[in-house]
């Protein structure tokens, strides 16, 4: 996915920037990058780093002392390199954007011939995305006119900060708030985050919150509203699930404290119905499912405990290799168990999501090495039966990547198509089946999935504000 951070303000703001890029760290693993406007003539400075096996922090320190300004901008990228600095009728400016462009070929094609022009190409042959948008917005006359342009073109979503050699910065939100964006304030002047705790821990209070479309102009005086908020969102669901961090707040809701909720609301459900297993204890997978374990053990009374933990001094995410089988080997080489709370033990585990279950089906192998009686296994979302085309959160080749989408389609072929919401369903005798089916093929020993109305029920804003389009496919 990816996220960015910016301030505008009476004093330099090049530490502000950097610590509030890296406090975005966990929404992106590629690419990333920072730049400064000198407002007295100096310019832009910009640096692009690869960041695949390098943590952020440590890439960008060499770099801090050539950095200065009292306005800037920065990335956490998991696409390609940015943000960008364009020149243009618009003037010179740095460009950074977040989102998922489902349309991009037919959009650059569509460009080229209206206006016989060119794009750089990236190694892989490939348009560099925020390049694309930037040539989008180039099309009108204004910036507000240019963004609002460039959304409407785009199959996906797109939010997007924009710096000008004045050192203004333009924050603007995808059209239906799938991402956040919130501003923050101190005694110098203001920042814009997607994640709050980030500019919390810099000095800065809350704000204000963008709403889905609007478009805000940022300086260090004050902000201003250029284009008003839509009345409709579809904020992405997986921000309190899985991509938001702990401390963070969306709509209102904090993500922890959605997640307690969340498995509180697992336990209840299954208690009603009368599944819940007799179990030793309750755990989550680390680290995103932890907190949905908490909720889970403490609405069902069973003990939470840690039977095994990430080693992360070294490796602090699996997903940084950019090898597969590296990927996989860190993976394995992270969890260290606890041998006394595995061995003879009935074990129920909470993780955020299943997704292709790969790493799922390693850690319940490891258990059962290390001894466990049972292993019981809960997903703290409903079934994903669809990759997502708005922020690239399930991003597959095919649908059939997706762990329960391939089973239904084994199952049933393609009349297992006409039935996806009541696979979905583990109380019907179809989703009672797939449940069976993974089980077997996974070697747990139940499986559970929160049902879409439990998930909406614990973030607890308007659920039709809610995308849920990778479990029902529903825009």
């Amino acid at each position: 996915m990816g996220g960015f951070f910016g301030a505008a303000s009476h004093r330099d703001v090049v530490l502000d920037v950097f610590f509030g890029v890296d406090y975005h760290s966990h929404l992106g693993t590629r690419r990333a990058g920072m730049v400064f406007c000198d407002e007295t003539g100096g310019g832009f400075q910009k640096e692009i780093h690869s960041i695949e096996n390098t943590p952020f922090r440590t890439r960008f320190e060499a770099d801090l002392p050539n950095f200065h300004g009292n306005s800037g901008i920065g990335c956490i990228s998991d696409t390609d390199p940015q943000p960008l600095l364009i020149r243009s009728q618009l003037g010179t400016f740095a460009l950074t954007t977040v989102g998922a462009i489902g349309n991009t070929e037919q959009l650059i094609q569509k460009y080229l011939d209206k206006e016989g022009t060119q794009f750089m190409a990236l190694s892989s042959g490939n348009v560099n995305s925020t390049e694309l948008v930037a040539a989008l917005i180039n099309q009108k006359d204004s910036f507000v006119e240019g963004i609002k342009f460039a959304q409407d073109c785009v199959e996906g979503s797109l939010t997007l900060l924009i710096m000008t050699s004045e050192g203004e910065i333009i924050a603007a939100r995808d059209k239906m708030g799938r991402l956040p964006i919130l501003i923050g304030k101190d005694e110098d002047g203001y920042c814009v985050s997607f994640e709050s705790f980030a500019y919390g821990k810099l000095g800065y209070e809350d704000e204000y919150e963008l709403g889905s479309g609007e478009i805000v102009s940022i300086k260090a005086d004050g902000y201003t509203t250029l284009a008003p908020a839509h009345d409709e969102m579809k904020i992405c669901a997986f921000l309190w699930v899985y991509y938001g961090y702990p401390n963070s707040n969306y709509e209102g809701v904090n993500v922890e404290v959605m997640r307690y909720r969340n498995g509180e609301i697992m336990a209840r459900d299954e208690q009603e119905r009368g599944l819940l297993p007799d179990v030793d204890y309750v755990a989550g997978v680390p680290d995103s499912g932890l907190p949905h374990g908490i909720g889970y053990a403490t609405e069902s009374g069973k003990p939470f405990a840690r039977p095994f933990v990430k080693y992360t001094p070294t490796w602090p995410r699996s997903f940084m290799p950019a090898n597969q089988n590296v990927r996989n080997r860190v993976a394995k080489m992270k969890q260290i168990p606890v041998p006394e709370l595995i061995k003879d033990k009935k074990l129920l585990f909470v993780d955020d999501s299943i997704v292709r279950g790969t790493q799922l089906r390693e850690t319940v192998d490891f258990l059962y090495g290390a001894g466990a009686a049972e292993v019981h296994m809960r997903s703290a979302c409903p079934p994903i039966m669809y990759g997502c085309k708005y922020l690239s959160f399930s991003r597959s080749n095919s649908d059939y990547e997706l762990l329960a989408r391939r089973v239904v389609r084994e199952l049933e072929g393609d009349e297992g198509e006409k039935h996806l919401e009541e696979y979905a369903d583990g109380t019907t005798e179809r989703g009672k089946c797939m449940l069976k089916t993974i089980c077997e093929e996974m070697g747990f020993d139940s499986l559970s999935y929160q049902s879409l109305d439990g998930m909406l029920e614990a973030i607890g804003i308007d659920p039709s504000k809610v995308c849920t389009y990778c479990w029902n496919g529903k825009e």
